[in-house]
């Protein structure tokens, strides 16, 4: 994938530099609504960098004061229940790309992030929220219960939390996202970008090949009984031992220099 940003008419951005894909929100006018047309280029890039192997961390932020407000509601009223199906589909299959991506996904979080906005950064894998930032489900105070977002909050955080969410529509602050594990860090909006890069560089530091084995494993064990999950990780723990980047790994720790990773 070329290093290069994308038209200014998109409402979707990528720039790829060193290893990173930068996907920006760019509807700042619209609050980063998430219109049909954003969505389709959501699901268009994740597709492309789903199967760059030059790509290794995916980073996700947004122009503007608002990170993302959920659904573009302009587009909303009226429509058929065909219409509503496919657009709530269209959601849920770009979350659930975040999540099968090879890739570590990280939201870069630098303001209010409500119904659809906030599902998107549960969504992630990690997320770094500034201390100005909100997080909300607020559907129910304007008759739309926020019931696909609910799939990844409830996720995210814990089952008292979660609910009070969803039936009050109340935003909370950052550093309550922090304390209920949505977000893993909050800080001033000035070191919001060297955070992120600072997570970037510690995964980029691993062999690319074993982090794509390892989040996928994450996800295919998180739901499973105790014996199944096992089950599972042993078999991923053997063809991970097989693979060359850990037979490298494990000489370079045992010759006291640095590790060649394959891609």
């Amino acid at each position: 994938m070329e290093s290069a940003k994308n038209s200014g008419t998109s409402a979707l951005l990528l720039e790829v530099k060193d290893h990173v894909a930068f996907l920006t929100l760019n509807r700042p006018e619209k609050r980063n609504a998430l219109s049909r047309q954003l969505l389709a280029e959501f699901e268009s890039l994740l597709g492309k960098i789903e199967h760059d192997r030059d790509v290794q961390v995916v980073v996700i932020g947004a122009k503007g004061p608002v990170f993302c407000s959920g659904h573009d509601l302009s587009e909303m009223i009226g429509c058929s229940e065909t219409g509503y199906r496919e657009l709530f589909r269209q959601c849920s299959n770009v979350m659930m790309s975040l999540r099968r991506l090879p890739q570590p996904v990280i939201a870069r979080v630098q303001g209010t992030a409500t119904a659809a906005g906030c599902q998107l950064v549960a969504a992630c894998d990690l997320a770094i929220a500034a201390e100005q930032a909100t997080f909300a489900t607020p559907g129910v105070k304007i008759g739309l219960f926020c019931t696909t977002p609910m799939v990844p909050l409830v996720q995210a955080i814990p089952a008292k939390p979660a609910p009070e969410m969803l039936l009050t529509g109340e935003p909370i602050t950052a550093q309550r996202a922090l304390e209920l594990g949505l977000v893993n860090r909050v800080v001033p909006k000035e070191n919001l970008d060297q955070t992120v890069m600072d997570i970037v560089n510690l995964i980029k530091r691993s062999s690319p090949a074993i982090i794509r084995l390892g989040k996928a494993a994450f996800y295919r064990q998180k739901n499973l009984d105790e014996s199944s999950a096992y089950e599972l990780a042993t078999e991923v723990m053997v063809e991970n031992a097989m693979h060359f980047d850990a037979q490298e790994g494990m000489q370079a720790f045992l010759q006291k220099r640095s590790a060649t990773w394959s891609k």
